[in-house]
């Protein structure tokens, strides 16, 4: 992982972190005029998948809090972690969409992190989310992602992932955008086993045709409605 100015092969806009336009800081996450309908969907698929509001959610590249406007105010205090490598995206998110006062009521912790370390807050979490990481993220930086996740859930922890499907695998070896990339069912899956961990489909789609999935530890199978799971 990067900084997300390499993600998106642009340079910031003018005034980034002393204060951009609604759209500079929107943009930079995905299609603004998917902003909303994006955020609304991971908090229903993890919603669908039990999160509650005593969890521990770890939102990996978690932008400038398209998801995270609606997480941090539903979990309790301490419960939302996020790592984001531009610090700016998080001000702006702060500024625009949550609040000062709001930051203060539920302290979410956050960390500029470039290499998908999840271990680095030193907690357990029930939830690990990964929205469109996958779906620019070279094999290695995959395998980093999963490696991290299986030290940092729990025993009954989701990691929630997104990537695109496709019939070949993507092989090149460095972060890539603004184009996505996709790799085939078989390679993913071979991915998470060589983690220790499982994989399946969840029937939910994606605005963006992305494949949402649960990874999880192969001897606890998630208690979530069978109608999720593929």
């Amino acid at each position: 992982m990067t900084n997300r100015a390499s993600w998106m092969a642009v340079d910031p806009p003018a005034g980034a972190g002393g204060g951009t336009s609604l759209a500079d800081y929107r943009v930079f996450v995905g299609p603004p005029d998917k902003y909303d309908v994006v955020a609304a969907l991971q908090f229903t698929v993890l919603a669908r998948l039990g999160l509650r509001e005593h969890h521990l959610l770890l939102d990996l590249g978690c932008g400038s809090l398209r998801a995270g406007r609606l997480f941090i105010p539903y979990l309790l205090p301490d419960r939302y972690f996020g790592i984001e490598p531009e610090q700016w995206l998080i001000d702006e998110g702060i500024k625009h969409e949550l609040g000062q006062d709001l930051i203060r009521l539920k302290r979410p912790v956050f960390s500029n992190d470039t290499n998908f370390t999840l271990t680095r807050f030193g907690q357990r979490f029930d939830f690990v989310l990964a929205h469109s990481v996958f779906s620019h993220a070279a094999e290695s930086q995959i395998r980093r992602c999963l490696t991290e996740a299986d030290r940092v859930l729990t025993a009954e922890g989701i990691f929630v992932a997104t990537f695109f499907e496709g019939r070949s695998s993507y092989a090149d070896t460095v972060w890539q955008y603004p184009d996505p990339v996709a790799y085939r069912w078989e390679d993913l899956t071979r991915f998470v086993a060589d983690a220790g961990l499982v994989v399946r489909r969840l029937n939910i789609e994606h605005p963006n045709h992305q494949t949402w999935t649960a990874i999880f530890r192969p001897d606890r199978l998630p208690d979530v409605p069978g109608s999720v799971l593929a």
